[in-house]
């Protein structure tokens, strides 16, 4: 009898660290994912804006885990699962056998039932995303440079944001300062105090999810370098030239979608309860009810705090579980007594604003500003795969922060900007 099958479909950060976590043991692992690369989303957000480039968040997997004998990696798309053959479909009609089966296949956008403006505000979920939100802003700044009609050019040079979570809040200061650096000294016919970034959010303030006072310092702190805050406003209708919310009308060229998430459709594959958001309501131990050799975990999986309160749909939280579940995989292997049940422990809630300004709450102790923001660089360079990216990415941000110029800013042909393939895009 051969060693026991692993399939693991996901390389984000739970995929990995179940991978990872499975290096010793007497298992042979199939890694499936439908891109050739881990990414760490948390910044995103910085390439969308070109403060990074893709290569220096981005990381091959067969790199990351070439050292790692027993992990075979597969390029693919899983379009369905058999519980009952104990196989993963694939879209070529291929089928994965498994003895255990991991489901970390992420989340997607979710538009509340109004698909059709995902072409006009397209979301920041991977990095065809992020590169075809860059293309169009600097396209949009080229656009307004060169329109002599003053109302077509304030569309232009107006970016409005649909969410104001960290996603949206990250993007909008970003947004500004880009817009604002770019535009200084370098164009002729419009001018940084022209730029115009829209946050729009149906509750009642920003950073719902953070303790009030680190909502309110955002708050302020956004509407000082410049962005309008718009709360309490839900959006209507979104088209190619601007979106409606509340009882307003925006002009406005760029739209950009972060208000919301759905899981990838793992229930439905598995035949498990799922939450409203599609999550698969897992047990203790991060299996599928009544399915003991599937375990779903990451922005997939909905489960529990002892208190109640839901484990929160972060980096730190993906990662906890996929070491988690490694574990239990080697005590299933090796004949030893499970683990305890998952426990989340909670590594901090961090957003950053702009430039030298962020917030963290750490449950115990909170910090905002420019503190803050070193904690929240430190973090995230920490949390990086490996020393090359740790070094470039700070080069970068101490470059940005000393000069407020942005290297990644070339436009290269390619087709739709929400659609742009990679290689039709270079790195700056």
């Amino acid at each position: 009898m051969g060693a026991h099958r692993v399939v693991v479909v996901g390389g984000g950060f739970a995929g990995l660290d179940v991978v990872r976590g499975l290096a010793d043991a007497d298992v042979d692992i199939t890694l499936l994912d439908r891109r050739n690369h881990h990414l760490f989303q948390p910044l995103l957000y910085q390439v969308a804006t070109a403060s990074l480039s893709p290569s220096e968040i981005a990381w091959p997997l067969r790199h990351i885990l070439r050292r790692q004998r027993n992990v075979r990696i597969i390029m693919a798309t899983v379009t369905d699962v058999d519980p009952a053959a104990k196989e993963v479909l694939l879209e070529d009609q291929t089928r994965v056998p498994y003895d255990t089966l991991v489901l970390a296949t992420g989340a997607q956008h979710a538009y509340f039932g109004h698909d059709e403006w995902e072409q006009f505000a397209p979301g920041l979920k991977t990095l065809e995303d992020a590169i075809g939100i860059r293309r169009k802003l600097l396209l949009a700044l080229e656009a307004a440079e060169r329109e002599p009609d003053p109302e077509k050019r304030e569309a232009l040079l107006t970016f409005a944001i649909i969410g104001a979570g960290p996603t949206g809040v990250e993007m909008a200061g970003s947004m500004i300062e880009l817009g604002r650096a770019s535009i200084q000294d370098q164009f002729r016919a419009i001018r940084p105090d022209d730029l115009r970034v829209v946050l729009i959010e149906g509750g009642d303030r920003v950073l719902s999810n953070f303790d009030d006072d680190l909502s309110d310092y955002t708050l302020k702190s956004l509407q000082q370098l410049g962005v309008h805050v718009e709360l309490g406003q839900m959006v209507k209708a979104i088209d190619a030239d601007g979106v409606t919310f509340g009882d307003q009308r925006l002009p406005a060229k760029t739209v950009i979608w972060a208000a919301g998430v759905a899981a990838s459709p793992v229930a439905k594959w598995i035949g498990a309860e799922a939450d409203k958001a599609g999550r698969v309501l897992v047990a203790p131990n991060l299996t599928a009810p009544g399915k003991p050799d599937i375990f779903v975990i990451g922005d997939v999986a909905s489960i529990k705090n002892p208190d109640g309160s839901p484990v929160p749909g972060l980096a730190p939280a993906a990662k906890q579980q996929g070491a988690y579940v490694a574990k239990v995989i080697s005590a299933r292997v090796a004949g030893n007594a499970a683990p305890e049940p998952f426990r989340y422990k909670h590594a901090g809630s961090l957003a950053t604003i702009g430039k030298r300004s962020a917030v963290i709450d750490f449950g115990w102790t909170k910090f905002r500003g420019w503190f803050a923001w070193w904690i929240w660089g430190v973090a995230h360079i920490y949390f990086l795969v490996d020393l090359k990216n740790r070094i470039f990415v700070l080069l970068s941000w101490l470059w940005i922060s000393l000069t407020g110029q942005r290297s990644a800013r070339l436009i290269t042909h390619g087709r739709a900007p929400s659609h742009t393939p990679l290689d039709e895009v270079e790195d700056g």
